[in-house]
């Protein structure tokens, strides 16, 4: 802050001004910064640490500043450093000294860690409604392609057959997961740290409590030194929406695979796909592709918080500045993410035939050949290793499983019996009827569960 009162004889350089600037990013947080002060101010008159006619004033002042800046009229001042500045300065033009009482019993420090705290708060409260809405949208295409087949895939290689359904209720599955994080790290930021003051609390007969219950805080924090130097609350917020990126990154690589020649599996909207600048053909899956690259840009910022708090000393520093443009990004790209996806969702076509192909070709039912020796009489070690021999003589004459006859089962085992012949692709998902499995029955009780729990969250939110 260019401040040539007090202890300094000299203003800041200008470079200086510029290097330590913040409201070119932290303007954000002015509803909440207002909001904060609101309350103080409330308490402060409360109190009578202040005049009850002067908290008064401030709180008008405070809601006209904020409606300033809610219609773009708010001219922010580079040279003033931050919204909180700002919003004083703001404040002192509009009602005198008046406007100078505000800052009673509080830091700049705890002032901001209340401020960000509200910040996180709501985007956890945004990014758990969006998550529902995504959630929502696979239940709705697994529902409409409940009968669908493919193949499931391990090491990218088919495996054995599923739905599609079930599939998609694997997202379903890491989105709740999801969701519990960001709900567990909500209760870490919801402390209210006001009243904290620099680090050591302040001298002055504040009520903490009256405060947070303005501020919808649950507790307040219990040590001065910790509420204003912890960013624990950010940290997991980043964390959270690192894993949350993981499994939409893991869903975009899907897609894009699914999309391609090789695979045919699906056809992405063409409002939710791009062009290539020189080859006239191109039908390219640039969202899930962004996503998929933007979940590296969040992974980015949650180092980038961990690496600045490291090796930090108690209580505050100004390296905690940095904790601001990075978590706005990862809010923005969250919310960006969350708003794209369902779309492109519930608009991409299923190629029900291409997938059933595809899982009734090759070998993918060597496991239930497997399983067949088992139920009459094989252990199952000695079953793998004869059906391994049969899958090898299979690929040696050029033909998939239901190529072979009979006589071909039963030269590698005599339990081979006719009916080895009616194992298919559909008996295959039949087969697997336990909580957790790829039947129809299990899928209809796990779709039906999670369109339960998605309408009650919901109508909730």
């Amino acid at each position: 802050m260019n401040n040539i009162r007090g202890r300094f004889k000299k203003a800041a350089a200008q470079s200086v001004q510029t290097y330590t600037a913040s409201v070119q990013y932290d303007w954000m947080l002015y509803p909440y910064d207002i909001a904060g002060s609101v309350a103080h101010a409330r308490m402060l008159g409360k109190q009578g640490i202040i005049k009850p006619a002067e908290a008064k004033k401030i709180i008008n002042a405070l809601q006209q500043i904020q409606k300033e800046i809610a219609s773009g009229k708010f001219v922010f001042n580079p040279e003033l450093e931050d919204i909180h500045m700002n919003v004083e300065a703001r404040l002192v033009e509009k009602i005198g000294d008046v406007g100078k009482k505000l800052h009673t019993a509080r830091s700049r420090n705890d002032q901001v860690a209340v401020d960000v705290r509200l910040f996180v708060r709501d985007a956890i409260t945004h990014t758990i409604v969006g998550i529902r809405y995504l959630q929502q949208a696979l239940v709705q295409v697994a529902t409409a392609n409940k009968d669908v087949i493919l193949p499931g895939y391990t090491h990218v290689q088919r495996a054995q057959p599923v739905l599609l359904a079930h599939h998609f209720l694997a997202y379903f599955e890491m989105l709740e997961r999801d969701i519990a994080r960001f709900e567990d790290a909500f209760a870490r930021a919801d402390v209210m740290p006001l009243g904290s003051g620099a680090l050591a609390g302040v001298a002055y007969n504040i009520d903490r409590e009256s405060v947070a219950k303005e501020l919808g805080f649950s507790t307040v924090s219990k040590n001065s030194m910790d509420a204003v130097s912890d960013r624990d609350f950010i940290l997991e917020f980043e964390a959270a929406a690192s894993i949350f990126m993981m499994h939409i990154s893991r869903l975009s690589e899907e897609l894009v695979y699914w999309s391609s020649a090789e695979f045919d599996f699906i056809e992405l909207d063409d409002a939710y796909a791009t062009g290539s600048s020189i080859m006239p053909q191109k039908k390219n899956p640039d969202v899930a592709e962004l996503a998929r690259g933007k979940t590296g840009r969040v992974y980015g910022n949650l180092m980038a918080l961990l690496t600045t708090m490291k090796g930090l000393p108690l209580a505050y520093n100004r390296d905690m500045q940095e904790d601001k443009e990075q978590l706005f990004d990862t809010v923005q790209t969250v919310f960006g993410t969350l708003d794209v996806f369902p779309g492109m969702l519930l608009t991409m076509k299923i190629k029900a035939d291409k997938m059933k192909k595809a899982a009734g070709g090759g070998y993918l039912l060597a496991t239930d050949i497997a399983d067949y020796l088992v139920k009459n009489g094989e252990s199952f070690r000695s079953a793998h290793e004869i059906t391994g021999k049969l899958v090898n003589f299979a690929v040696k004459n050029g033909v998939g499983l239901d190529g072979l006859t009979l006589t071909a089962y039963k030269h590698f085992s005599p339990r081979f019996k006719r009916d080895v012949m009616n194992i298919s692709v559909e008996s295959s998902i039949a087969a697997r009827d336990n909580i957790g499995g790829t039947t129809k029955k299990q899928v209809a009780k796990q779709l039906a569960a999670a369109a339960a729990k998605i309408k009650k969250a919901l109508t909730e939110s």
